[in-house]
């Protein structure tokens, strides 16, 4: 059991959260979604969050995934030993969260990899709101300059951090998690 958590990263719409339930029902180990720990602990989305700062918002993130590592190994823990953790999109622009990743040494980091493409035709699809970090004069008309430029320098970040890089276009969640099950061990 050399990793007691696995981390599932990747940009915005790579199917994160989908994966990570999925990985928990094949292995039965226990799954939270980062972005549901923020809010639980603030009271305020991550989106909410963001807006008031993206500073406010990834001190909550840090705060967040420092409560999920550290807190496992309290006497006083209610954390199961074992983890799957869905992160937010942009979890690698957070240096201190990735301090605590760095220092924990027992989580298994798996980057789920869709084109910029792909992830910008799921985040127009959902329709809605666009998150404030792709708000431009016209996201939509130069998904260049937000969006894209964004989602490559993520993907070259997350994939020199991940463990395992996981091709996600195409897949359903359970495809993807068998390949993050086999490649760690669960």
């Amino acid at each position: 059991m050399k990793n007691r958590i696995i981390l599932i990263t990747g940009p915005k719409h790579s199917g994160k959260s989908l994966c990570a339930r999925a990985l928990g029902k094949i292995t039965g180990i226990d799954v939270l979604d980062l972005d549901e720990v923020v809010e639980k602990q603030t009271g305020k989305s991550p989106r909410e969050l963001y807006k008031e700062g993206p500073e406010i918002f990834r001190k909550a993130e840090t705060l967040a995934l420092a409560s999920l590592i550290q807190g496992r190994k309290m006497e006083t823990s209610t954390l199961p030993e074992r983890l799957i953790i869905a992160a937010g999109g942009g979890l690698i622009d957070n240096p201190e969260a990735l301090s605590l990743l760095s220092r924990h040494g027992e989580t298994g980091i798996a980057y789920l990899d869709v084109s910029p493409e792909t992830a910008w035709q799921r985040i127009v699809k959902t329709g809605g709101e666009l998150p404030p970090f792709l708000k431009t004069e016209n996201p939509r008309v130069k998904p260049a300059e937000t969006h894209f430029a964004l989602h490559e320098r993520r993907a070259a970040a997350y994939k020199s951090l991940a463990h395992l890089g996981v091709q996600a276009e195409n897949k359903t969640p359970e495809e993807i998690a068998g390949e993050i099950a086999d490649y760690f061990m669960l």
